[in-house]
């Protein structure tokens, strides 16, 4: 288990500067790898009412399962590592287990795993490299028939880490495109195509 202040700023990129940016960072299709984010929530959005996000990560060797929590600053992650067989199996039952961190963070919510279902995932291809500032993520993401591209630098630091970011766009010239966290895309879509 771990726990972790998640501070990261992200923006939206056109193909045009998510290739750029590859480029830039002499990126190769190797470099990248995928991951399935399976998104949880009530009936009645009970964790989204609350800003917080639920998810169950494979990739493709191992798994967690992730509660994101707003802090003043940032995010608190609270993680359980899963085997993929265990991710898998709460994907296809759609029944969290009752046990791990996660499951008692909930609990101390007032949310009953036993009210939570899936409501959507999101398959990202990801490239990860450590920068001075911090972690660069680069990700093309694919979710209800959309297709997305988008760059985040996880900081330290929230104010250092705002003027790192706003620089490391300004040397790969990307005009700042704020975007909403995968979560909040996937069911924004969802919702579109409702």
């Amino acid at each position: 288990m771990s726990e972790n202040l998640e501070i990261e700023f992200k923006t939206l990129l056109s193909i045009e500067d998510f290739s750029r940016t590859a480029a830039y960072f002499h990126l190769k299709e190797n470099d990248f790898f995928t991951q399935v984010n399976y998104y949880f929530d009530s009936a009645d959005f009970q964790l989204k009412k609350q800003h917080i996000g639920l998810r169950v990560r494979i990739l493709s060797n191992n798994a967690e399962i992730t509660l994101k929590v707003p802090e003043k600053v940032g995010l608190l992650e609270i993680n359980d590592a899963l085997s993929v067989t265990e991710a898998q199996h709460i994907v296809d039952s759609a029944a969290l287990p009752e046990y791990g961190n996660v499951y008692s963070r909930l609990t101390d919510l007032g949310i009953s795993t036993r009210d939570l279902r899936l409501i959507g995932s999101l398959t990202t291809k990801r490239a990860e490299i450590k920068l001075p500032q911090g972690l660069l993520a680069l990700d093309e993401s694919w979710y209800n028939q959309q297709h997305d591209f988008e760059l985040e630098l996880e900081v330290k630091d929230a104010q250092n880490g705002k003027k790192d970011f706003l620089a490391l766009l300004e040397t790969l010239t990307i005009k700042e495109s704020p975007s909403p966290n995968k979560i909040q895309r996937m069911m924004l879509s969802s919702q579109e195509k409702d």
